[in-house]
């Protein structure tokens, strides 16, 4: 939200915006660690609260539920097609690019000391506090790196469409469980890259299943909440399916052992 009204003040320098938007997300994943870590609420309710706490705020922020952009307004998409590009061209080579750097970036961190202490909290916090290494500050800095990278999502995002709106981000979560799901169950997941790579391929699968759902579906439009339901609802039974599988496949093995 940050990002968009930054924006749409006519910031002449539209990079900033998106800096600013990343700036904002990794105090909100600051807070989260805050309230996870030092009062000691449970992450989801934290998670919660802290979403809860960001409703009102980005209504301050927008001064109203949505935000347009103008044509005239500067964003990071039209300052790149100024270089003679065409506006699909620019939205696809600049989304393209702003994902690979992301990756790339995110996949070097991780392997890097405080990468590597992070992933190892996630795994087994009692160990790695046995070590002496700080698991309050890695699991802090981990929720303001991955809510960093929300935040430039959607700051991105925001100047794609050209407009912002409250409720843009409602039901993301479970479209991202799903998209990674997706992914492992087509590469799965052998390392940091692997994983992160399988992520990125879910999300596209995601996206091309839900804009052919969109596209080719015969129900009507009202029907558009259900139709992403049962998309959402396949992808995450997926490990169900994979599991019901391999059971009759050792069924069917013990059957002709018999």
């Amino acid at each position: 939200m940050d990002g968009a009204v930054a924006a749409a003040e006519g910031v002449e320098h539209q990079r900033l915006a998106i800096l600013a938007a990343v700036a904002a997300g990794a105090l909100a994943g600051a807070v989260t660690g805050f309230l996870q870590t030092k009062l000691l609420i449970h992450p989801v309710l934290a998670g919660i609260i802290t979403m809860s706490g960001l409703y009102s705020i980005n209504l301050a922020v927008l001064g109203s539920s949505n935000l347009a952009l103008t044509s005239n307004m500067p964003t990071v998409f039209k300052l790149v097609s100024e270089l003679g590009l065409s506006t699909e061209t620019t939205r696809t080579v600049l989304s393209v690019a702003a994902c690979l750097i992301c990756l790339v970036l995110v996949i070097w961190f991780f392997r890097t000391h405080v990468g590597m202490c992070i992933r190892a909290t996630g795994d087994n916090s009692v160990m790695v506090r046995a070590s002496s290494i700080d698991v309050d500050r890695m699991i802090t800095l981990g929720l303001c790196l991955s809510n960093g990278l929300v935040a430039l999502s959607g700051g991105l995002i925001a100047q794609y469409q050209k407009f912002a709106d409250i409720s843009s981000g409602t039901g993301t979560l479970v479209v991202g469980l799903a998209s990674v799901i997706i992914g492992e169950a087509i590469i799965g997941k052998r390392s940091v890259t692997v994983g992160f790579l399988s992520a990125l391929l879910g999300a596209m699968i995601y996206r091309f299943i839900y804009t052919a759902a969109i596209n080719y579906s015969p129900f009507p439009a009202y029907m558009l909440k259900l139709v992403s339901a049962i998309i959402v609802a396949i992808a995450l039974a997926i490990p169900a399916f994979k599991f019901y599988a391999e059971r009759a496949g050792l069924r069917k093995g013990a059957g002709r052992d018999a």
